[in-house]
């Protein structure tokens, strides 16, 4: 039984440590949700304006959705 001792102490530390890191995680991901700005989406400025053609909130709008011209 003396081959016991020193395994079952590195399995305890090593299973020490992987709760360590679980926890460190949940925390960084706890951190992450209350730095997110609120409305969860990304911001879209529909007062795009391009040189050569500009592009209406509607346009955009069916862009996001996927739709063509040929789908209206």
């Amino acid at each position: 039984m003396a081959g016991r001792g020193p395994q079952s102490f590195k399995k305890r530390q090593k299973e020490q440590q992987r709760k360590e890191k679980q926890q460190e995680k949940a925390v960084k991901r706890e951190q992450r949700k209350l730095d997110k700005p609120e409305g969860g989406g990304p911001e879209i400025d529909f007062e795009f304006h391009n040189q050569e053609h500009e592009v209406s909130a509607e346009e955009i709008a069916d862009r996001l959705v996927g739709r063509t011209l040929a789908d209206r």
